[in-house]
């Protein structure tokens, strides 16, 4: 009887044993699944996800952001989306991302949605831009173009446009449009400064990703399109910018660094921005990390790759806002 007992009470031992052995593996990988979201690795590397989206204008400078980032912390992954400003914004005012990438503003309508989900952010400026408007390289008839002409070629008027049709001396031939997709801040830009909010013509090629505007472009002699700054001078060899008369001084003004920063290629300059959801700056160790070396390597990236820098007083000032929200 009394090793039967004891055999009992060694069972019972073994089995609590074993419980606590395996709450004790729970609780750890607990641990484990937090530190792998937010903080650092054992050995002290900052590790976790920063999540991103939003412009494909913007999208040049946070790819160069997230490649320079993740030489110095190479546990972090801050891959860059690109849905628009539009769709950048719709997931970023639920909480789904981190920061939110845009070539313009956040409208209203975005700021409600984010009031209503407790989300509260900062906007940051990276660069300026220069919208630029392009044609194909074998076009020879457009030199400069009016801001007025540019109503006249894309708002739509019930009529499939000729070059004609808005400059006797252009050709008669139909012109072919393409077009940032109505989610980027880019076609939001020139809905504001140029359509006037009236409808875009509506046989134009309507594209988030401007890899598909510089190639349809590239691909007709009649066709037209605009977009960021940087993508024009990325393909510049195959592409021709078309200079804009400032309606002020009445010159026609050709998009480059200094008529950007300047303001002088007006009205087509612009801020770009990335808007950062507060909570993630205070929780998330690698998303403070991340907006911190954004901001102090934005201004020498954003000319790599095409944009023009803030002024650096500019990028001190937002350093000392971003500070203020750990």
């Amino acid at each position: 009887m009394k090793s039967l007992k004891f055999l009992a009470m060694s069972i019972l031992v073994g089995s609590m044993l074993v419980f606590a052995t395996a709450c004790s593996g729970d609780e750890g990988s607990t641990g484990s699944e937090e530190t792998d979201n937010n903080e650092q690795t054992e050995d002290g590397q900052l590790q976790g996800e920063v999540n991103i989206d939003g412009s494909s204008t913007v999208f040049p400078i946070m790819e160069a952001v997230s490649e320079e980032f993740a030489v110095e912390y190479s546990d972090v992954k801050a891959p860059v989306g690109v849905s628009g400003s539009g769709g950048g914004f719709e997931k970023f005012t639920v909480g789904e991302t981190d920061l939110s990438n845009a070539s313009r503003p956040i409208k209203d309508e975005e700021k409600a949605t984010a009031e209503e989900n407790e989300i509260e952010f900062t906007e940051f400026k990276l660069a300026f831009d220069g919208l630029s408007v392009v044609v194909n390289k074998e076009n020879d008839w457009i030199e400069q173009v009016t801001v007025d002409e540019l109503k006249k070629l894309w708002i739509e008027d019930g009529n499939a446009k000729k070059w004609s049709d808005i400059n006797s001396d252009w050709p008669e031939e139909e012109i072919k449009y393409f077009s940032p997709g109505t989610d980027s801040g880019t076609y939001d830009y020139f809905d504001e400064v140029i359509l006037d909010e009236e409808p875009i013509v509506k046989d134009a090629t309507l594209a988030e990703d401007d890899n598909v505007i510089v190639q349809g472009v590239q691909s007709d002699k009649n066709a037209i399109g605009y977009f960021g700054y940087a993508y024009y001078l990325e393909n510049k060899d195959t592409l021709k910018v078309v200079p804009v008369v400032n309606p002020d001084t009445g010159e026609a003004v050709e998009p480059n660094n200094d008529t950007i920063e300047n303001g002088e290629y007006a009205p087509l300059s612009r801020p770009l921005f990335t808007y950062v959801n507060n909570a993630s700056i205070k929780d998330k160790k690698q998303v403070y990390e991340y907006v911190k070396f954004t901001l102090n390597n934005a201004g020498d990236l954003a000319e790599e790759v095409g944009y023009v820098r803030l002024p650096e007083e500019e990028y001190t000032t937002q350093l000392e806002t971003l500070e203020g929200l750990k």
